[in-house]
């Protein structure tokens, strides 16, 4: 018998996360989907009346101390981390601000409410952090470094965090999504950013139009149709009573990914 959790998720307005809140709460779960901004809560809300499905809904910017506080309103079962943001360009050019607003929403952030998550669920002894990162989180891809930066970043704090809590308390999990290509925007709207400030003062110009023609092949490749995939990978980590570290698809990808890593420099 599968028992119903409160689920609490962020970056829920669109794509995987938005995906993922939809399917736990037709499968029974108290879901409370929280997006970014009041206009994605509004278009989120007008969905799930059209689809007859029931969520609780509210606007939580996880680098918003207030809007982070807004957890401690709820006992939690889990809590699942997909809010995040991407950069794009080369690390000898990009400013630096740029990736630090990335590891301020992916990284610092994200930690930020794990921790206020984790004060109730290390008292009761119960509740799983899920963190989603991805397979940019394991290999690098030029001109996505500042992205792929946090990803391996959060990865490693989270397989850390695992362990740690481990050696106190046998019924709180950590756990990660490892998504690889998924056709939700988010791809598109990331390896774009560069295009901005990388202008003729770039000493990349000269193969711009190169770069974008290898990301455009790349990702008409890579990217799936469907987020079915990952999203099955989130339900599965979300019930599963002793969640293993990684959950990461589609598989070919992951696999794909596993080989990359231990191929020879």
């Amino acid at each position: 018998m599968k028992i119903k959790k409160t689920i609490l998720i962020t970056g829920a307005g669109t794509g995987i996360g938005k995906d993922s809140a939809l399917a736990l709460a037709k499968r029974g779960h108290k879901v409370i989907a929280t997006t970014e901004t009041d206009d994605q809560s509004v278009l989120l809300q007008k969905e799930i009346k059209s689809h007859n499905i029931d969520l609780v809904v509210f606007k939580l910017d996880i680098t918003n101390e207030q809007d982070r506080k807004k957890i401690e309103e709820h006992d939690l079962d889990v809590l699942i981390n997909n809010a995040g943001i991407g950069e794009s360009g080369s690390l000898a050019e990009i400013d630096i601000d740029k990736v630090r607003h990335n590891f301020e929403v992916n990284v610092f952030s994200t930690f930020e409410i794990s921790q206020l998550a984790l004060k109730k669920m290390m008292k009761k002894d119960h509740g799983t952090i899920v963190f989603v990162s991805s397979l940019a989180g394991r290999i690098t891809m030029p001109f996505l470094g500042p992205y792929c930066m946090t990803k391996f970043a959060l990865s490693a704090g989270a397989e850390a965090l695992r362990t740690e809590i481990h050696k106190v308390r046998k019924n709180v999990h950590i756990c990660l999504i490892e998504p690889g290509g998924y056709h939700t925007g988010f791809n598109q709207r990331n390896i774009a950013k560069k295009y901005v400030w990388m202008k003729e003062h770039s000493v990349f110009y000269p193969i711009i139009d190169q770069i974008k023609a290898a990301e455009e092949r790349l990702f008409n490749l890579v990217e799936s149709g469907t987020t079915l995939s990952i999203v099955n990978k989130i339900v599965r980590a979300t019930e599963a009573k002793k969640p293993r570290l990684r959950y990461s698809a589609p598989w070919w990808q992951a696999l794909g990914t596993h080989i990359k890593q231990h191929l020879p420099i």
